[in-house]
């Protein structure tokens, strides 16, 4: 008997959606590792935990195919984008993929409105939330290096930065523990 209550186009677009967030976390790594070389071990902390947030939500996608009776496909994954320039294309960068990956999010938002299918409707609101959430982390790191100057910014203002970064809060936690009121 087939028990799958997913379309063949939702489970496809749930899959490539776990494969996305797998990129986004191989991103991010790749990111904090270039952090990392430059020094900056408080905005290479972040950006690893970041990382390890954005595969999290990739099993998340995982699970809820498996749960619905589906398979989700594991593909290739892209190599990360080459290392950046400056904190500023490192932080622009975050932000681009946190807008790109809420596009994707929304179109299957509405494919699953499309179809009807309730069930993916109500587990994608969590992501939707996600991120809101995302996209302001991403432009708060934006701003607060504008504030500190940007790519001219002092010695003293980039180490009190990254000093800020290093003790932010480490709230990941394991895709499985997230619920919707805490993510």
């Amino acid at each position: 008997m087939d028990t799958n209550r997913l379309s063949p186009e939702l489970e496809k677009a749930l899959s490539d959606q776990m494969n996305k967030e797998i990129h986004a976390s191989h991103t991010f790594l790749s990111y904090g590792i270039w952090a990392d070389d430059k020094g900056y071990g408080g905005i290479a902390n972040f950006l690893y935990r970041h990382a390890q947030e954005e595969r999290n939500h990739s099993i998340k996608f995982m699970e809820y195919v498996l749960n619905r009776g589906g398979k989700p496909k594991v593909d290739a994954i892209p190599a990360p984008p080459n290392d950046p320039n400056s904190l500023t294309e490192c932080f622009d960068s975050v932000f681009r993929h946190e807008v790109d990956n809420t596009t994707s999010i929304y179109r299957i938002v509405d494919l699953s409105l499309e179809q009807k299918d309730w069930a993916t409707w109500n587990f994608m609101q969590w992501f939707v939330k996600e991120q809101i959430e995302e996209e302001t982390l991403a432009q708060n790191l934006i701003d607060k290096l504008k504030i500190a100057g940007g790519d001219r910014a002092s010695g003293e203002s980039l180490f009190s930065l990254d000093k800020t970064l290093e003790s932010a809060p480490d709230d990941v936690k394991m895709a499985q523990d997230a619920t919707g009121d805490n993510p």
